[in-house]
């Protein structure tokens, strides 16, 4: 153990193209979805013409019938990050608590999961449910009605899951992760929010994998002193205030 038993921490962690090596999401509107019809929502989503949650609702209902064993069946063949096994016993062995905040789907994280024995872990995510008719149906228990971006609100989940003196950890690639990541104290960043994080010059550490993670988070464990990103503590206070 090398925890600073000085700090507490708490950890945050995107699934698709993070924990997984792709986006399974996104891969499942590639492989069965209609073209050039996912690639439009998928325009009008970018260009904010549509919320995220709507956009899903129209990717999902744009697909032909899709068996849903064939579906599972190319869920299972995407994989995890191979060191991330290792670094979730890391964060065991350190008692650091750790979340899956995902703008995917509960159908293919909790399979993935499950498969890789990692079921224990508290996710946070849309949740998809397979209609009479084999339809998939997108549900988004955990929407922020006033935010347009995301249908899963990862920031109101870091900001309810921890403390003002806990440090908070977010690890991310996407779009979803750059609402999160701007009101963590450490940012770990690839892809998508990496170019973020270098253009608006807010700190981060880049990693490729869980191995990178886990090195830089030992580093970050065994400082004596740390500070807390005013940035972040200034964008936590303005949630606050809004109740």
């Amino acid at each position: 153990m090398i925890n600073n038993s000085n700090y507490s921490f708490k950890v945050f962690i995107d699934f698709d193209g993070t924990i997984t090596k792709e986006d399974v999401g996104a891969n499942i509107f590639l492989r069965f979805g209609r073209q050039p019809e996912v690639f439009e929502i998928v325009d009008k989503i970018r260009n904010r013409e549509i919320s995220n949650s709507e956009g899903w609702r129209q990717l999902f209902a744009s697909l032909p019938y899709v068996d849903t064993n064939e579906l599972i069946d190319f869920v299972n063949g995407f994989e995890i990050d191979a060191a991330f096994k290792s670094f979730l016993s890391f964060l065991n062995e350190n008692k650091v608590d750790h979340y899956i905040l995902s703008d995917g789907f509960d159908f293919y994280i909790d399979r993935i999961m499950e498969r890789e024995q990692l079921n224990s872990i508290s996710v946070f995510s849309n949740k998809l449910i397979i209609g009479d008719q084999g339809e998939l149906i997108p549900v988004f228990p955990y929407k922020d009605e006033e935010c347009f971006n995301c249908a899963n609100c990862k920031r109101n989940h870091l900001i309810n899951l921890s403390a003002d003196e806990e440090f908070t950890i977010y690890i991310g690639d996407g779009t979803s992760d750059i609402c999160p990541a701007q009101h963590a104290d450490f940012i770990f960043a690839k892809s998508t929010l990496l170019k973020f994080c270098e253009q608006e010059r807010i700190s981060f550490s880049p990693f490729f994998g869980f191995e990178d993670v886990t090195k830089k988070m030992k580093e970050i464990f065994s400082k004596k002193r740390l500070k807390k990103r005013h940035q972040a503590e200034l964008k936590r206070r303005a949630v606050y205030m809004m109740g």
